[in-house]
């Protein structure tokens, strides 16, 4: 019960700051020696996070669903000047690269990229990329500008973290940076096309669901992911209206070392 909170807490944290959950689930069992909990505990804490990100953003995701449904008929439809009609295709679009490499990339997620050493550099490099686009990017755009194009380039860097210590939020954080989008835009949208990705992981291993775990553990993970999630999203946004992304570089740049300092130590 313990565990299943502890990587509740750590899956709630990590989803949405950009410090990768993935890495984290592989590393803090790999770090105190602890059991795998298995696929079915994987799922519950997937399902966690998408209630967090579904609870904070309702009023949003009722707003793109009307806007989605109006975009469908001539006589409501308004691609232009509504902004709510024109991200819910962009979201559409964004998840789009995600979803067919993870497909194609399923089999090594689970196996070769699973190693400590490739997560220690992931964790580093892409923190320090972060922290180059945070510093000399422009950042001067709203969600009202963004394009197809943005839509695109910013899923194709969410297929990247198909690779644990890459980070989702991170990466597609870090790509609308890039094209010069403010840092609290950047980071709405990262989390809105997290709903269609944590769906699609969840639903792609729902058959696991009781595989190894009981089901208190999975309520404890997932509702312990919930609720983290859903203080991870509100913290995250609060922060980046006044400050950026430094603090988060820092605590990768130390796991990732912490990560190298106990995979030597054990050989």
């Amino acid at each position: 019960m313990f565990h299943a909170f502890i990587l509740g807490l750590v899956q709630g944290l990590g989803e949405f700051l950009p410090i990768s959950s993935s890495a984290h689930l592989i590393i803090v069992p790999w770090l105190f020696r602890w059991q795998d909990p298995g696929l079915g505990f994987d799922v519950a804490l997937h399902w966690g996070t998408l209630l967090a990100v579904l609870a904070y953003f309702r009023n949003d995701i009722w707003l793109l669903a009307k806007g989605f449904v109006h975009s469908l008929f001539k006589s409501t439809r308004d691609l232009q000047n509504n902004i709510y009609q024109k991200l819910a295709w962009l979201l559409i679009i964004a998840s789009v690269p995600g979803a067919v490499i993870g497909k194609l990339l399923e089999e090594k997620a689970e196996t070769v990229f699973r190693s400590a050493p490739l997560i220690a550099i992931t964790m580093f490099s892409f923190g320090i990329v972060l922290w180059l686009v945070d510093r000399f990017s422009t950042k001067i755009k709203n969600l009202d500008h963004i394009t197809p194009r943005h839509a695109l380039l910013i899923g194709v860097s969410q297929a990247l973290a198909i690779i644990p210590g890459v980070s989702r939020s991170g990466s597609t954080m870090t790509a609308a940076l890039a094209l010069g989008f403010k840092r609290a835009d950047a980071a709405r949208f990262s989390f809105l096309m997290s709903i269609p990705i944590i769906f699609g992981a969840g639903l792609a291993k729902a058959g696991h669901f009781h595989d190894g775990v009981t089901t208190p553990e999975l309520v404890i993970g997932f509702i312990t992911a919930a609720v983290f999630g859903f203080l991870s999203i509100k913290f995250l946004l609060k922060l980046l209206a006044k400050k950026d992304f430094t603090m988060f570089v820092w605590y990768r740049i130390a796991f990732a070392v912490l990560i190298l300092v106990v995979y030597f130590a054990r050989k």
